[in-house]
């Protein structure tokens, strides 16, 4: 995954989910009447509409970025860790160096 730019990765998830909102949001409005999904606030149909589109395309860039998380081989992923672990370790010693240094 290192050797594709990140707006590529980016867009490799938020394209799909974008197209599968809108399929689900025409599907779900023709079934259901938003309207009265939101009776009990002061939505217009538009509104309504918005709502249900935003709600299926977040749903849609989980799932989508759940699928790519799980597209990585395990050996990238533990390096990854222990990556981020080095680095971690590294900042605290760098930290507690200068605690020690700031205290002479």
């Amino acid at each position: 995954m290192e050797a594709i730019p990140l707006i590529q990765r980016v867009v490799a998830i938020l394209w799909p989910s974008f197209i599968t909102a809108g399929i689900a949001t025409v599907l779900f409005t023709a079934a259901f009447d938003p309207a009265d999904i939101f009776v009990d606030y002061e939505i217009s149909r538009l509104g309504s509409y918005t709502i249900s589109f935003f709600m299926f395309w977040s749903f849609g860039v989980v799932t989508a970025a759940s699928t790519c998380y799980f597209l990585k081989p395990c050996e990238a992923i533990n390096k990854a860790r222990e990556r981020a672990r080095a680095e971690a370790v590294e900042v605290a010693r760098a930290v507690a160096e200068e605690n020690s240094i700031a205290e002479k």
